[in-house]
């Protein structure tokens, strides 16, 4: 008996944070002015975290290393010397 109640208890807690996740929020349609614009501000600071969330992922992502970059390096060097109008 406990047993599925646990078993329910955590469905329906499963079932309503995928409701919360599923739906953004929709301020156009609230009527009330303050309301929309909190909601509005609820959303931006929302967008605000993803986005530095998302910055400081790309930014710990390490870069690829290039062997062959200081070899390039050399031959632009060695390339700037050679007489392109002759």
């Amino acid at each position: 008996m406990k047993f599925a109640a646990c078993l329910t208890f955590a469905a329906v807690m499963t079932a309503l944070a995928s409701i919360a996740h599923a739906a953004p929020e929709q301020c156009r349609f609230i009527e009330a002015r303050l309301e929309r614009e909190a909601c509005y501000q609820r959303q931006e600071t929302a967008r605000a975290a993803r986005q530095k969330a998302r910055d400081t992922q790309q930014a710990a992502q390490q870069k690829p290393y290039e062997p062959t970059a200081s070899d390039d390096a050399q031959l632009v060097k060695s390339l700037r010397g050679i007489c392109r109008g002759c």
